[in-house]
């Protein structure tokens, strides 16, 4: 028998690995996205293109790297110390901390409220570009963007807590809030019996001397979800005999002692590994009182507003991502003789996924920019009001149906954990349950539409701008009908508020003269294709589209 020798064999290897494309990592975010950089510009950001670019650069390597880690490395809970003491402690991966002092020093929590023009919309850049390699930390970063709103409530409360929290510093020290450089506020509401139903809540609150907002009362009851539980304080809402009321609950109380705040678990999540979230129990907690007493929703409602718009801008990155890495992928990879970016039903597909994306970006930030038109414009705040929960269940709907439609160009490589898609996949369905899930976003836009009537007519005004758009007429007519059923329109408020993203959105992207704009109008309001990605009617001018959303 011959023996093998150098040129038959190498010893330990059985083949060379060919055909597989280098990973799309340590790449400028900002800088290879050339929709985003037009959106930054048709929205008033433009003054912040040299932090958004810096922020890319970051976003696209270390946090990319930063995010592996915080996820590989879940939270965990600490109850008692050493010798039994109650400590309620939650420990964290030093990537996580490592995010945190990222997006907070970039001004994730706080550059939205510096007054300075475009601010918001560039907070909203930042957001969508941390976002899309990390979700987990942009919870207790939203929520404490989200908070300033309901403290300014309060002067006296507002005097003391807005200027840590306005810091632009991450300090993760468990001590008293006027010794940190900076700090975070969380959200606790859901209970049990309740869940989107605040109030049927069931915790109480009792003054310990005055009632009334900005004193002290005694917090006893259970909130069965809280995230981010080791923020500075947590806004919550409790019984009073005056009814619903928001209060702030701090972690550490002013001598040094912990609140009595008691975590009884972390939840066991689908996706968001790198975010604690809890269940809490309040065993006589000192708290706040924020805004008049029975007012809560009123006051809590100007901090479910943003991160409302959070979920949207969160959805939109997680998709941007997974289509860019489908599409860096394909661009790579070769089938029967041909770049997979080349087949032509492939080629549809990716074209149909770069329209998603896109349409989904431009929804998040052009409603950014209306939240800061609203205070000066009174058409852009009744056009925010209705907008918000059309994008956010439009956007966070959808964004799970396209990220899987991206796993799905990757082959098996977008279903291995190696790979971010399965992340990305898995992050997807919390923004369409957080802050009300579909049902109640949908029921929150007749509840406006039937107590503002000018909601409408401002729509109406803005899109009669754009009726030229294939589809859009249709649509509106559709919608303006099933309003007038009374009854009936509650169960088919799917479908109004489905037909109104889809008019927003196209109204959005031709305003901006997106080059999406036609195929998105033919595509989606005049849609005459299937219903699933992949079966747009036109054949010419795809690779032009693919070519443009590919990240650089």
């Amino acid at each position: 028998m011959k023996d093998l020798d150098s040129s038959d064999a190498v010893v330990g290897r059985t083949h060379e690995v060919l055909n597989q494309p280098e990973p799309l990592t340590d790449y400028n975010a900002f800088e290879g996205d050339t929709a985003l950089r037009a959106a930054v510009d048709s929205y008033g950001a433009g003054a912040f293109r040299d932090r958004l670019s810096c922020y890319g650069r970051i976003a696209g390597s270390e946090i990319q790297a930063l995010g592996i880690d915080a996820n590989a490395h879940p939270p965990e809970l600490e109850t008692h110390d050493r010798y039994g003491r109650r400590i309620d402690r939650v420990s964290f991966h030093p990537a996580y901390h490592r995010l945190m002092a990222l997006g907070i020093e970039a001004g994730l929590t706080s550059l939205t409220w510096s007054g300075s023009a475009g601010a918001r919309v560039a907070r909203s850049v930042l957001l969508y570009l941390h976002n899309q390699f990390e979700a987990g930390t942009v919870c207790p970063m939203t929520m404490s963007h989200a908070a300033v709103p309901a403290l300014r409530v309060d002067e006296g409360v507002a005097a003391e807590w807005l200027p840590g929290l306005l810091a632009s510093r991450y300090d993760s020290r468990l001590i008293p809030a006027p010794g940190k450089a900076g700090l975070t506020i969380g959200m606790a509401m859901t209970e049990k019996q309740g869940g989107s139903d605040v109030r049927a809540n069931t915790t109480r609150a009792m003054a310990l001397s005055e009632p009334g907002s900005g004193q002290i009362y005694r917090l006893r009851g259970h909130k069965w979800f809280c995230s981010a539980p080791m923020s500075d304080a947590f806004l919550s809402l409790a019984q009073t005999d005056d009814g619903l009321t928001c209060f702030l609950v701090p972690r550490v109380q002013p001598d040094g002692t912990l609140n009595a705040i008691r975590i009884q678990r972390l939840k066991h999540k689908l996706g968001n590994h790198s975010n604690a979230s809890s269940e809490i129990e309040y065993e006589d907690a000192h708290a706040r009182c924020l805004g008049e007493p029975g007012r809560g929703v009123a006051t809590i409602i100007r901090m479910v507003a943003e991160t409302r718009l959070d979920c949207a801008i969160g959805s939109a990155a997680l998709v941007r991502q997974a289509v860019a890495q489908a599409l860096d992928h394909c661009r790579q990879r070769t089938a029967f003789g041909r770049p997979l970016s080349q087949q032509p039903l492939m080629v549809n597909v990716l074209a149909d996924l770069c329209i998603e994306s896109e349409a989904m970006m431009h929804f998040a930030l052009h409603l950014a920019h209306r939240f800061d038109q609203a205070t000066s414009d009174e058409a852009s705040s009744l056009l925010a009001r209705v907008m918000t929960p059309v994008a956010k269940y439009w956007v966070c709907k959808r964004a799970v149906a396209v990220i899987n439609e991206a796993q799905e160009c990757m082959g098996g490589a977008g279903y291995v954990e190696e790979f971010i898609l399965p992340r990305l996949f898995r992050e997807a369905p919390v923004n369409a349950i957080w802050e009300g899930s579909g049902n109640v976003q949908c029921l929150d836009v007749l509840r406006a539409m039937k107590r503002e009537p000018r909601i409408l007519e401002a729509l109406q005004g803005w899109l009669n701008c754009h009726a030229g758009l294939p589809g859009m007429e249709t649509r509106l007519e559709r919608v303006r009908g099933l309003l007038t059923k009374g009854g009936e329109a509650e169960g088919q408020a799917r479908r109004i508020v489905e037909d109104l993203a889809l008019v927003m959105q196209g109204a959005i992207l031709a305003e901006v003269n997106s080059p999406i704009t036609e195929a998105f109008a033919v595509s989606r309001l005049n849609q005459t294709q299937g219903v699933l990605l992949g079966s747009l009617p036109q054949t010419t001018g795809l690779k032009a589209l693919i070519e443009r959303a590919l990240p650089r």
